[in-house]
């Protein structure tokens, strides 16, 4: 009996990790298409009011664009547009996956958000964005963030 209580208690926490429904809050497949400037990076005009934005796993910023082949390109190209508040050049460092939620934008039913850690010079703790490269949204420069000048 306690190898039966142990078994559905391993079931239904099991079954609690993943959902049906996704918990992103700022999807919008009405987004228009990310623009390429000639340096290689997105063209960002947007700058973010909510302190979520890219800071929060259900508030990342989504850099669909085409197709979620070309993952870390896509990802440096939004990366690389990026300057610390006052200018500052940035660093980023990939930390982790984390975060699945269901996707059709995806053989497997489920996407993932990459999470990357941004230093620049002055800083006083690195900052976590959360990237998306599954969905689409408007792109924007989270909070506290600048655009590296061209």
């Amino acid at each position: 009996m306690k190898k039966i209580t142990l078994f559905i208690v391993l079931i239904l926490s099991t079954a609690s990790c993943i959902s049906t429904k996704s918990t992103l809050k700022n999807v919008d497949d009405n987004a228009p298409d990310l623009i390429l400037k000639q340096n290689n990076t997105f063209a960002i005009t947007l700058f973010a009011t909510d302190k979520k934005y890219g800071f929060d796993p259900d508030y990342p910023v989504n850099i669909f664009y085409r197709n979620t082949n070309d993952e870390t390109l896509n990802e440096t190209r939004f990366l690389n547009a990026l300057a610390g508040p006052n200018g500052e050049k940035i660093t980023y460092t990939k930390l982790e996956t984390c975060c699945p939620f269901p996707t059709k934008r995806s053989n497997m039913g489920a996407g993932f958000l990459n999470v990357y850690e941004l230093k620049w010079e002055g800083q006083k703790k690195p900052a976590k964005l959360y990237l998306n490269i599954y969905e689409k949204g408007i792109l924007m420069v989270p909070m506290g963030l600048s655009l590296k000048k061209d």
